[in-house]
């Protein structure tokens, strides 16, 4: 590595959709930087608040499209700052929190660069929230885990073990567990979950096409099929979904962006 000194690189949270969540620090970083490198669940309300001659660079995965390599993503970054570039790395909903914000941030690290991170709201907040859903409720449940769906049929060894946190937490919230969804509620009732554990699947939460549905865990998997949810959806499992504000309509969604500093 050369003398020179590198650009800073900040990792920015963008939210869980709305562009009314995004954060006020990520508003001003997003309008003053020279590259912006997005993920695919990033609004296009957002990517408008760029400047002019901003360099806007995709590097999205989605399951079922081509996506780009992480090695590759972390290798541009590095590239990007080398350049001396104020760079933004757009990450959805929180760059910590399932968005592998943690692996990009060490390379950088391990070459050098500086990096700051931005937190943003992360979907598992912003899902139960906008449907009136406590995520903890004193006479529901104190306890919450954050847990990743996306594994357990192809890996021999899966990391995420559901027969042990089936009574581990008061609640679960699963990120992208709606394609592993039947192995998972499989898990949860050999482990001794009880079938009528209140259940709740939201899609798109906090954009155009949101939509909730409620039931037991004994009857998940086919409701969900039955009304053909798909990604990117939240689930969660456990008591504190009985003490949903039913009469709590999420908030419009997708709204522009009038706000300026």
């Amino acid at each position: 590595m050369n003398d020179r000194q590198l650009g800073t690189v900040y990792l920015v949270g963008s939210g869980p959709g709305d562009p009314d969540l995004l954060t006020v620090k990520a508003y001003r970083l997003l309008s003053q930087c020279d590259v912006l490198v997005y993920d695919a669940l990033v609004p296009h309300e957002i990517l408008e608040v760029v400047k002019d001659g901003c360099k806007c660079i995709f590097v999205g995965k989605r399951k079922g499209h081509h996506s780009t390599p992480q090695f590759k993503t972390n290798k541009l970054l590095l590239e990007l700052a080398h350049s001396n570039h104020f760079v933004v790395r757009l990450k959805g909903g929180d760059p910590f929190v399932f968005g592998r914000g943690g692996e990009e941030a060490a390379y950088l690290k391990k070459h050098g660069v500086s990096v700051e991170v931005v937190p943003g709201i992360t979907s598992g907040m912003a899902a139960s929230t906008y449907f009136g859903i406590p995520l903890t409720h004193r006479l529901a449940g104190s306890s919450v885990t954050f847990v990743t769906g996306h594994e357990g049929i192809d890996k021999k060894r899966p990391l995420v073990n559901w027969r042990s946190l089936a009574k581990a937490s008061h609640s679960l919230v699963i990120y992208m567990g709606v394609h592993n969804l039947s192995y998972i509620v499989n898990e949860l009732l050999l482990a001794g979950l009880s079938p009528k554990t209140p259940s709740a699947v939201i899609q798109q939460a906090t954009v155009i096409g949101q939509r909730c549905l409620t039931t037991s865990l004994e009857m998940l998997v086919k409701e969900v099929e039955k009304q053909q949810f798909t990604s990117p959806s939240i689930v969660i499992i456990g008591e504190i979904i009985n003490f949903q504000i039913t009469s709590c309509a999420p908030p419009p969604a997708n709204v522009t962006m009038p706000i300026s500093f």
